[in-house]
């Protein structure tokens, strides 16, 4: 995912029973976050960063956390089947219909709460009776 929109971030902290005390601070760090881009001849203007989080944020990491802890808790089926880690999920399936369609379902879901799943990145290691296969791009 590449951004996350404020009223997710929200959405998230309140689904992991965070105080609206400690919301609103976190949130209000947020409104009227100005910017600039470093150029070659200079930095740009400022101007306010209205999406996501700030580039270089402190909190944005721990907030990208907790985004993907209350999304995995809506979206996913349980261990062994989907594991997070950092960045990544991982998405356990018998067969690959059923891998393509638990995909599909993440993809759907992340999409309908305003983010982007990019499944460009996507591979699907095989195992077992198949595991000579090569590794290929799973094209949902």
């Amino acid at each position: 995912m590449e951004w996350v929109p404020r009223e997710v971030i929200r959405w998230a902290v309140h689904k992991l029973g965070v105080e609206e005390w400690l919301v609103s601070a976190v949130m209000s760090m947020y409104t009227g976050a100005k910017t600039v881009v470093r150029r070659v001849y200079g930095n740009t203007n400022g101007f306010e960063v209205k999406v996501g989080m700030p580039q270089g944020s402190a909190l944005s990491p721990l907030i990208f956390v907790i985004v993907m802890e209350a999304l995995s808790g809506v979206f996913t089926v349980a261990l062994p089947w989907e594991l997070l880690y950092a960045y990544d999920q991982d998405v356990i399936a018998e067969t690959e219909d059923h891998l393509i369609k638990r995909l599909n379902e993440w993809k759907d879901n992340v999409e309908n709460r305003g983010m982007r799943e990019n499944m460009n990145k996507t591979k699907v290691m095989i195992s077992g009776e198949r595991q000579n296969e090569t590794q290929k791009v799973v094209r949902p």
